[in-house]
């Protein structure tokens, strides 16, 4: 996934997340940091929001249940895995993927999951916090071994 599929999939859900938290149009677009005219034409389709309004969005209402079974969990692991290259170190805690995961490899340490909405890949730890996100399963692979190896 790239940025413009990312904006893509939030595009359509802008009305969505208004909605499910009771914003009128003036509200959100305030929040947003918007013109009411802007988010009316992002709202019927005539304007795509721009990578900034995606991120403000995903941000803000990051604990939005449409946003999150949209994106398969948390919209700003997947603004990160877009926007840089992660290091290895651990990062929030997940929920260890009951939801929305497929567990990849197994090993006493680690586990290597992938995303069965955004098919993206993540390395968490036995305390489930994440570790490491990618969207390319070889690299993926290589982490997971490097992580294996330095914690053993």
């Amino acid at each position: 996934m790239n940025k413009t599929e990312f904006v893509s999939v939030v595009w359509d859900k802008f009305k969505l997340v208004r909605v499910e938290r009771n914003y009128t149009q003036e509200e959100m677009a305030e929040i947003l940091g918007i013109s009411k005219k802007t988010l009316v034409q992002i709202e019927k389709g005539r304007v795509s929001p721009g990578w900034t309004t995606t991120i403000a969005l995903c941000s803000i209402f990051r604990n939005s249940e449409i946003l999150q079974s949209s994106l398969g969990g948390d919209p700003l692991e997947l603004l990160e895995i877009i926007s840089h290259t992660n290091e290895l170190r651990p990062k929030e805690s997940t929920m260890g993927g009951k939801i929305w995961w497929v567990n990849v490899i197994e090993e006493k340490s680690f586990l290597l999951q992938q995303n069965m909405i955004t098919q993206h890949y993540r390395i968490i730890d036995s305390d489930h916090r994440r570790w490491f996100s990618t969207f390319d399963l070889d690299i993926a692979k290589t982490k997971f071994q490097i992580l294996k190896t330095e914690k053993s």
